[in-house]
Order: C-alpha cells, then sequence, then structure tokens
C-alpha cells in the first residue's frame, strides 16, 4: 500500500499531460502511486502517459468513454490505494515539495487534511492566486474552516492532500457534472475535525491560452451555467445547514464571481433563457441576505435584482448600459446624524439601493507640466459611476504625503462643482463621467532641506468633503495615455523626479543620479538610448532588463566611450509579455546595479511585429518598457 494516491483526471491535454506527469514523479515523496483517468481523450495524451507508465511503475493508466470529470474523479477513487488522497487536473503542476509537505504535516498534526497555497501558471509565468492569496498568508496547524474563514474560497480539490479514512468516513463522492469539486472540497473543510494551512505554494493552477480550451472559458454556455448553480446551490445547503455562520462569507463571493457569469449569460439569452435555468439562479437568490446583496457594487446588484425578479427584457436592457457605460444612477444622500448615500433607479427597491460601502475616490490628472519654475497639474475626482449633481459644490484639497514619515505639502484647496467629461481609456472607448475637477501647482522651494536630503517618494493625494462625505485616495490615470511625465528638475543636488507608477498612480520622487539617460528614442524597432555615468568603473558594464512580475531577466550589450554609455535593444528580441502588461525595469549593471534617471521627455510609443511597447519612466524615475 502507497503512502499517498494521486489521482490525474484527463481529456484532450496532450500539450499538458507530459509535464504534469513529470511534475508528480518528480516529487521529493516517492511512496506514491499515480492514477490517470483519461476521460474520452481523442488527441494524443493517452500516448504520452503510456511513455510516462513505460518507465515509472507506479504510473497507472485507465480509459473511460468521455463522461466527464466527476466520473474519471469517481474511478479513480475506486482503484486509489493509499493511506492519504490528492487530486491533480492534467494541465496543472506541482512543486517538488509538495506532497511532502502536506503529508508530513498530517503525519505531524493528526488533522484531517492539510491544504497549501496556489500560483496561477501562465505559460511559463507564475503569478500568485488572487484567490488563495489572504487564506494561506500565514501557515496554521489544526485550525478549521468555522475558525478561519477565509478558507471559504479555497473551494478547489488540488491544493490539498486528504486523509484516505477521513474521506472515506464522510462518504465523500464526485456529482457527474462540471463543478463537480466546489461541494465535495467545501463538505470536507466543514466536516473535518481539524485542517493543517501552510503557507508555501504547493499547485501551480494553469491559466490556458487555447479559445475554449477549459470549463471556466465556456462559463456562459447554458449547460456550464446549469451545473455551476447546482454546486453554489448544492454548497449554499450545505453551509446553510452544517456552518451557517459562514453563509454570508459563502454568499459574498458567489454574488461577486458566480452571480456576474449569470448575469452576463441570462443578459445575452434575454426572453429566451430556459426557464428551469432561471429557476436554478432564482433558488439562489432566494436565499441571500441582505447583506450579501448590499456586497456588490450597485450595476452588479441592480441586475442581479431583475434576474432575481425574471424581468429578464430589462436585464438585457440595464446589462447593455452598464457594458456601453450609459448606466449613472442618481447619488442621493438621507439621514442626518448618520449620512448614508443611495444611488437611485426605478427598478431598484430602496432596501438595496445603500451605497455608501462602495463610494470611492478616482482621481486623474490630464494636465502636467513645468511652468516658471513650479509643477502645474490640472485633473478631476470622481465617486464612481454616478450622476453627482445632488451633491452640489465640495472642498477639493491636492497634496504631496511622503510615504516613509507620512509629512504633507499642501498644493491646493478649492471648491469645486460636477461637471460631465467624457472619458478615455487605455482601449480607445470613451464614456462619460460626473467629476469635480482641480488644479494645482508644486514650487520645490516648500520642500525643506531635511525633506530633499531623505530623498524620499511622495504620493500625489486628493481628499473630497462635502454633506456629510468624507473621501480620500492617490491621483492616477491610466499610463498609456496622457499627459507625458514631465522631466526631472535639480534643486540642491537633488533631482525632483515626477513619476507615474506601474498602476498609474503620479507621485514626485526625490534622488540621487550615478548614470543619467539624455537621449532616448525608438530606432527602426529598436529601443536606443544614451548617456552618462558619474563614475565608470573598471569593468565592463552590461545592460540588464528585469521584468517586475516574476524576476525574469535579459542582456543586452551597453558600449561605453569614457563616462558617455551607449545601449541599443531590439524589440523585437525582447520575451513576449505575459498577461495583459509585462513590464521591464532597465537596468545598467558595472558590478553594481544602476537605475539611470531619465532626463527626457519623450514617451516612445512603438509597434514592432504587431507587438506595442511603451517606453516610460519607473516610480524610481528609471527606464521602464512596457508592453500591453
Amino acid at each position: 500500500m502507497p503512502d499517498l494516491s494521486v489521482i490525474v483526471p484527463f481529456c484532450n491535454v496532450e500539450k499538458y499531460i507530459g509535464p504534469c506527469l513529470d511534475s508528480i514523479a518528480a516529487q521529493t515523496m516517492k511512496d506514491l502511486e499515480v492514477i490517470c483517468v483519461d476521460d474520452g481523450s481523442d488527441d494524443g495524451g493517452p500516448a504520452v502517459v503510456r511513455d510516462r507508465q513505460a518507465g515509472d511503475p507506479r504510473i497507472h493508466l485507465i480509459r473511460q468513454d468521455n463522461q466527464g470529470v466527476g466520473r474519471a474523479r469517481n474511478v479513480g477513487l475506486r482503484q486509489a490505494t493509499g493511506r492519504y488522497l490528492a487530486f491533480v487536473d492534467g494541465d496543472d503542476t506541482v512543486p517538488p515539495d509538495a506532497f511532502g509537505r502536506l503529508v508530513s504535516s498530517l503525519e505531524a498534526s493528526g488533522s484531517d487534511l492539510a491544504c497549501g497555497n496556489v500560483m496561477r501558471l501562465y505559460r511559463n509565468l507564475l503569478v500568485r492566486s488572487w484567490a488563495h492569496r489572504e487564506a494561506f498568508a500565514k501557515p496554521v496547524k489544526g485550525t478549521h474552516i468555522t475558525r478561519h474563514p477565509l478558507l471559504i474560497r479555497d473551494r478547489m480539490l488540488w491544493n490539498k492532500v486528504y486523509r484516505r479514512s477521513f474521506w472515506d468516513e464522510l462518504g465523500l463522492s464526485f456529482p457527474e457534472r462540471m463543478y463537480e469539486d466546489q461541494p465535495v472540497a467545501m463538505a470536507a473543510h466543514v466536516g473535518a475535525r481539524s485542517v493543517d494551512v501552510l503557507s508555501r505554494v504547493v499547485y501551480h493552477w494553469r491559466q490556458r491560452d487555447e479559445p475554449g480550451s477549459s470549463i471556466t472559458q465556456r462559463s456562459l454556455e447554458p449547460g456550464n451555467l446549469r451545473d455551476r448553480f447546482l454546486s453554489v446551490l448544492e454548497t449554499a445547503d450545505l453551509l446553510a445547514r452544517r456552518a451557517p455562520r459562514l453563509k454570508p462569507d459563502f454568499d459574498r463571493d458567489t454574488m461577486d464571481i458566480d452571480m456576474s457569469v449569470a448575469v452576463e449569460a441570462v443578459a445575452a439569452m434575454g426572453t429566451s433563457a430556459d426557464p428551469a435555468l432561471v429557476d436554478l439562479i432564482v433558488r439562489y437568490l432566494d436565499g441571500v441576505s441582505r447583506e450579501g446583496w448590499r456586497s456588490v457594487p450597485f450595476a452588479h446588484r441592480l441586475q442581479a435584482h431583475l434576474l432575481h425578479e425574471r424581468r429578464l427584457a430589462e436585464l438585457a436592457d440595464v446589462h447593455a448600459q452598464v457594458r456601453d457605460g450609459r448606466l449613472r444612477p442618481r447619488l442621493r444622500p438621507a439621514g442626518f446624524m448618520r449620512r448614508r448615500w443611495y444611488g437611485r433607479h426605478p427598478w431598484l427597491p430602496g432596501r438595496l439601493s445603500d451605497v455608501s460601502a462602495e463610494l470611492d475616490l478616482s482621481a486623474r490628472l490630464v494636465e502636467l507640466e513645468w511652468r516658471d519654475g513650479r509643477l502645474v497639474g490640472a485633473g478631476w475626482a470622481g465617486v464612481g459611476s454616478f450622476d453627482v449633481g445632488a451633491m452640489g459644490r465640495v472642498r477639493v484639497r491636492v497634496r504631496l504625503e511622503e510615504r516613509l514619515t507620512g509629512e504633507i505639502v499642501q498644493l491646493s484647496e478649492q471648491g469645486s462643482a460636477p461637471v460631465w467629461k467624457s472619458v478615455a481609456d487605455e482601449d480607445g472607448d470613451t464614456l462619460p463621467q460626473h467629476v469635480f475637477p482641480f488644479t494645482f501647482a508644486f514650487d520645490p522651494a516648500a520642500l525643506t532641506s531635511a525633506q530633499l536630503a531623505r530623498r524620499g517618494l511622495w504620493d500625489l493625494r486628493i481628499d473630497l468633503k462635502g454633506h456629510g462625505l468624507r473621501l480620500d485616495g492617490r491621483v492616477g490615470g491610466p499610463r498609456w495615455l496622457p499627459p507625458e511625465i514631465p522631466a526631472p528638475r535639480r534643486r540642491s543636488g537633488v533631482w525632483l523626479v515626477p513619476v507615474r507608477s506601474v498602476k498609474g498612480s503620479w507621485g514626485l520622487r526625490l534622488r540621487k543620479a550615478e548614470a543619467i539617460i539624455g537621449e532616448c528614442r525608438v530606432d527602426g524597432g529598436d529601443l536606443v538610448f544614451s548617456g552618462e555615468m558619474s563614475d565608470a568603473g573598471d569593468g565592463e558594464p552590461v545592460l540588464r532588463l528585469r521584468r517586475r512580475s516574476d524576476g525574469e531577466e535579459m542582456y543586452f550589450p551597453v558600449t561605453l566611450a569614457g563616462r558617455d554609455f551607449h545601449a541599443r535593444v531590439p524589440l523585437a528580441d525582447v520575451d513576449e509579455r505575459v498577461g495583459d502588461e509585462s513590464c521591464w525595469e532597465v537596468v545598467i549593471d558595472q558590478g553594481k546595479a544602476l537605475l539611470p534617471l531619465v532626463r527626457t521627455r519623450q514617451r516612445p510609443v512603438a509597434t514592432v511585429e504587431e507587438r506595442r511597447f511603451l517606453v516610460d519612466r519607473g516610480e524610481d524615475g528609471c527606464l521602464l518598457l512596457a508592453e500591453r
């Protein structure tokens, strides 16, 4: 009898099943069996498994007609002989020490199941899984989902090892449909006497980019939606009976994620939607508390309410308004001692109209430049997708706030009345938004010698106050859109560098510069730049591109003549972006890493072999290369 049985259902994942099995075979825990269940593949995946099987007797292959992953897992369970159980999907991979850590934890604690952190695998890039980040931030032994409610998001099977005796004692098996893992994973969490939570990453969950390649990518199909809500209802019923205190947490996530899919799918179907499918969704909504309803934003809440009321024509209309940016409900205050804010819409009852918790300040710069020695800017601030005309004039204050100390340099305070603006986004779309305009001016003489000496980072922040409402936030905006970042200025030997973060937030960096880029342009598909070092040193410098998301590095030559340097980066040679955007810091490595200050104002945008690059300045005032 092996210590661990690993069950791997797969179907048409020829491209991935080899790396999956290789990652399991490479586990530091060797006493395991791997039960691969082919769910009717019509590609070369089974041949890949047989090839691995020939070199590893721990691998077994079972074939069945295509009957779904739930049936495949149940078939694998009947063949499993290990004292512990684990599940791996055929397109994912497992870090080498994952099963060893999980099993060792169970051996030491006596818990019924152990679960660990997860990374998303996109091509060859690993990024944190948002669903697991908070729940697995710290290790906890011998806990339970009722004492660690963030585990309500841990609804997957595959980042866990289960004690087989516990599994059999609960009588767990998989429903033979899609989304079969959620009710089983939740039943195990609720039914366990104790659970071990590992902060170490134990699973790499692949995000596939082929069209229609996974269940979640087909989420809007009626059959997919039906199975999704059968699992939602089964899980909601389990929690209502066995762990009612967790039901509100479950509803918040389900209203946010699953109901978003339901709204989009049913809105597209309109009045032709299958009544039985609508009934399933309505059955779930019948049991959602008022707090659960209020946990989602106004626009989503309105659409879910129309779906709950089976008003499908109105749902389709509102969904189109949201998609096109035309839904602008009026924001109205109510109450004296305890002011609340409501979004008004004729199709949403007052009990569901409170939006106080979702009002969030967003502020955007539209102008920024040095003028007569001062940094002068203009922008606007909004409070979401609402008509704010009822607020009238408000007070708007703009300031610089040093991130390390919290010290403040006040830039402006002014009254502002709302106006309608046509707001552009990075995709080229424009939407109307009701906003409060503001202006400001920064005089470098306002900085003390101590503040200059600290060479800190100052965030550009704004607060809005009026009619019992006070909001505070950073000033930002899409990085690929104007305004341009002004060139740095020098004061008392310190460079004052206007900067914009990767996420678009504006600020001011105070710094010294050991290398300065004075020219930067795109020439024939190459990024070309040159500048001067304060100390050329003895070695030959090299140019290093460092990707911010994962630390991946690429190297290019630097030509040095005295203290002057020159570099050329063929943009076509830069690794392709991963996700929506990749950002590369440009570092000159001279035995130590130099982040060269960019003095040029230009922000070239270049298209090379259908790839779009932006040459920008990062939060240190250094050269940044972005692709999106």
